[in-house]
């Protein structure tokens, strides 16, 4: 998969964001001097296919609280969900899964599927009655049946496209 550098970013937090290290970075992309990269560049992140090659696309509305999962453009299912509530807010932005983790735990119900922004995820809930309200620290609350069903189907790569 390629990332395209933004203001702000060093290697080290594209590192973090995608659950790398900086010397593999280094290393996929011959960069000679980690200190010196520039907005606009590629990086290519080593281990995740392109979410071009998936036929998966997860939209979040914010607004509506639903997670809607489309395959090769055509709605396959709208999941109700809880999202971050004020001063926690879930990040509008364009991201993909990059691992997943089964039975984290806790609040994070059965399954985990990290977003390519630390600290942030979609994941399952040991509370069912938060799902439809702004709850949350930011991550996407699902039911458990619901992350499970969706972690079976998507790959680690998929893009996910969250809108307020």
């Amino acid at each position: 998969m390629i990332h395209i550098t933004k203001q702000g970013e060093t290697l080290a937090i594209i590192a973090q964001n995608y659950r790398t290290t900086v010397q593999k970075l280094i290393q996929a992309n011959n960069i000679s001097n980690p200190n010196i990269i520039y907005v606009g560049q590629p990086i290519v992140i080593p281990g995740l296919p392109s979410p071009d090659s998936i036929p998966y696309t997860i939209w979040v509305s914010l607004s509506k609280r639903t997670l809607i999962l489309y395959q090769n453009y055509e709605l396959v299912k709208v999941y109700p969900v809880a999202i971050g509530r004020m001063l926690h807010e879930t990040p509008i932005g364009n991201f993909v899964i990059v691992n997943r983790e089964p039975n984290p735990g806790g609040p994070f119900g059965k399954m985990w599927l990290s977003l390519s922004k630390i600290h942030y995820g979609i994941h399952g809930t040991n509370n069912p009655s938060s799902i439809g309200n702004a709850v949350s620290s930011g991550c996407i609350r699902m039911y458990n049946e619901d992350v499970l069903e969706l972690s079976s189907i998507v790959p680690n790569g998929t893009a996910v496209f969250i809108r307020p």
